[in-house]
């Protein structure tokens, strides 16, 4: 029996079609007993995040599994054939893409921890309906260890590469962890979502969002698990948050040195973050000469971010001989050996019946 992986994620689908594939957590358990009730398939896991929809499993016959398998999708979450292009790993290569999504290789922000613990809640879900055997208990298992090696024999943490992971890595320099840190979106684009999301997956949480349409203002807040308030309020808002990003259309600065003075009086020397990526700034230059505040706009962020790109994609080579590795000394060969009366083609790709092979778009 050969092991598998059917998803999209940020890579290869918007955000429009991930929301609609999303798989509610607890709507889990009912889609995995229908998942393992598909003809073909034995076992399977559901991991479903804001950047990811995947379902890992075991088959004897993984390309007429994973048919089946895109077929339900569509039918269940109202998707068009065709709509989606899934991408389809079997053996190895479900396997090494299971090991770079454990390790953060494959995370909107590189490095990032939160999916780690994001992949063990989906085995333990699994554990949990009963649909996780022993493949699926094997794989996973390796998964944790190999995204521990990972972030213990690299500094694939280290180095932004783009303007929302270099506003993570600066919020971490000024407030340490940012477990529990409050954040601030004036403006509701698309630049202030993802840095917002990066924000996110470090810990930090998203409490307020405005923008002059308040119906846009609710839609990002449901998204990221925030309090939308009206854009003539958010300014009463200022003593809530630790992290401030400001992305309005606005000709001329919104928020002014005056008004940061004044709410830093009452903060009692505790940091605020401003990042402004709107283009005309929104924010008054002169900020950034108040203590305690530090004011970054685009382009500052930009640079950052490039000048960690190259460091970072030397370690993405690193991480990826380390799962290499992982996967020379372990053998992933060890899944199909499991006692299950049945032979698997381990180690390569299988075509679908279209022709693509089952790798990676």
């Amino acid at each position: 029996m050969s092991i598998f992986c059917l998803g999209v994620n940020h890579k290869t689908a918007p955000v429009e079609l991930r929301e609609r594939l999303a798989i509610s957590e607890h709507s889990v358990p009912a889609h995995l007993g229908e998942i393992c009730g598909l003809e073909g398939v034995e076992e399977a896991v559901v991991l479903s995040t804001c950047n990811r929809v995947e379902i890992y499993g075991g088959s004897g016959d993984p390309a007429s599994a994973l048919d089946r398998l895109v077929a339900y999708l569509e039918s269940h979450f109202a998707v068009a054939s065709g709509e989606v292009e899934f991408y389809r790993h079997a053996d190895v290569a479900a396997a090494q893409h299971l090991f770079e999504v454990a390790s953060g290789l494959d995370s909107m922000v590189l490095g990032e921890t939160e999916i780690f613990g994001q992949v063990k809640k989906a085995y333990a879900l699994a554990q949990s309906s009963g649909t996780a055997s022993r493949r699926m208990h094997k794989l996973f298992q390796q998964s944790f260890s190999v995204g521990k090696l990972v972030r213990s024999s690299t500094s694939i943490q280290q180095g932004a590469t783009s303007v929302g992971s270099a506003a993570v890595d600066l919020s971490e320099k000024i407030f340490g962890n940012l477990r529990g840190c409050r954040v601030m979106i004036v403006g509701a684009g698309e630049m202030s979502r993802t840095t917002a999301q990066s924000l996110l997956s470090r810990g930090a949480r998203s409490i307020i969002v405005s923008n002059r349409s308040f119906d846009k203002a609710q839609e990002l807040a449901a998204e990221l698990n925030g309090e939308a308030v009206r854009f003539d309020d958010w300014e009463t808002k200022l003593d809530e948050v630790d992290i401030i990003i400001s992305s309005t259309a606005a000709p001329h600065a919104v928020l002014h040195a005056e008004t940061i003075r004044r709410v830093m009086e009452r903060r009692r020397g505790h940091s605020l973050f401003l990042i402004d990526i709107a283009v005309p700034r929104d924010i008054e230059e002169e900020v950034n000469g108040i203590d305690n505040v530090y004011l970054y706009n685009i382009d500052q962020l930009q640079q950052i971010a490039n000048e960690g790109r190259v460091r970072r994609e030397r370690q993405i080579a690193v991480c990826r001989e380390v799962i290499a590795a992982f996967l020379r000394e372990k053998g992933i060969e060890a899944l199909a050996a499991l006692p299950d009366g049945r032979g698997s083609e381990s180690g390569r790709s299988h075509p679908d019946p279209s022709g693509r092979p089952l790798t990676h778009p």
